[in-house]
């Protein structure tokens, strides 16, 4: 598998997980796996989920010796059951064994993303709201795992502070009120970004529909209060639930007629999904 080049800076990153996880050298591998030593592995599910970041895992190997040879065996977003072979890998052992845990880290922690936004995505399925994910990622992993949520069939929000508008509660308070910072923001940001306004009663959901915003984050409220919220907006603005959903009953949230969810805990507290590599053949010596 190449290198995908929609991952700016992504070797840059990897050789610093890399450097971290090395040090001075792999002491236990160089010690007691002779240098000519050639081996064949699978990497295999240990439990259900969905796969993703195979192409990460690919590119650590290669980073490490250019010789390895590391053949997904399901495609990206792919859900597995357990026991099942994700992919193989063939080449010099050391230079194996010395990526070996840097890949598994990033391919279970991607996969475990992708598979707690699948969970997410299934529960509300046939209604018309979306799981979108959240800027609470992982410093220095959002463009990754941003694209687990994507794989696990969840949708992105924002990026980062520069690429939409966002009115949360302490904006709010900052520029004097909800109206108060919609007026500002129209007076400085380009017409082409949306304004969404957090919000956590029905007086400033109407304050918000007012003043005009586009999209009208619902934040910590009740399933009741929340679809009265949807009621009063009636279309006139998009409806993001927002607060503690990755605890929420997602089903009963959908219910209310919200457009989108957002779950930071779909990226902040997902469980790594189980997967090992196991050696399967190994020549002691090979040129």
């Amino acid at each position: 598998m190449t290198y995908d080049a929609g991952f700016p800076g992504l070797d840059a990153f990897l050789q610093s997980c890399l450097a971290e996880d090395i040090g001075t050298g792999d002491i236990t591998t160089n010690c007691c796996v002779d240098a000519n030593s050639y081996s064949r592995g699978r990497f295999i599910a240990k439990a259900d989920g969905v796969v993703c970041g195979l192409f990460v895992a690919a590119r650590v190997f290669a980073l490490v010796d250019a010789r390895i040879v590391f053949s997904p065996r399901v495609e990206e977003g792919a859900a597995v059951k357990k026991g099942d072979i994700v992919a193989e890998i063939e080449g010099p052992s050391r230079g194996i064994l010395t990526g070996e845990r840097t890949a598994l880290n990033l391919l279970q922690h991607l996969s475990g993303v992708a598979t707690r936004t699948r969970e997410a995505v299934e529960k509300v399925k046939g209604t018309k709201a979306q799981i979108v994910d959240t800027r609470k990622t992982t410093p220095g992993m959002r463009v990754l795992e941003k694209y687990a949520v994507r794989c696990g069939g969840g949708k992105n929000h924002r990026f980062g502070l520069s690429d939409g508008v966002l009115i949360k509660d302490n904006h709010i308070v900052a520029a004097g009120g909800i109206t108060a910072a919609i007026e500002k923001v129209r007076k400085s940001a380009p017409h082409t970004l949306k304004i969404e306004v957090e919000t956590e009663s029905l007086e400033q959901v109407q304050e918000a529909l007012d003043a005009g915003a586009d999209i009208i984050m619902l934040d910590n409220m009740s399933v009741p209060m929340m679809a009265q919220a949807v009621k009063l907006i009636a279309g006139r603005a998009l409806t993001e639930a927002s607060g503690n959903m990755g605890q929420r009953d997602l089903r009963e949230v959908a219910a209310t007629g919200v457009d989108f969810i957002s779950i930071g805990a779909i990226t902040q507290s997902a469980q790594a999904l189980d997967i090992s590599l196991r050696f399967t053949a190994f020549d002691e010596k090979r040129d």
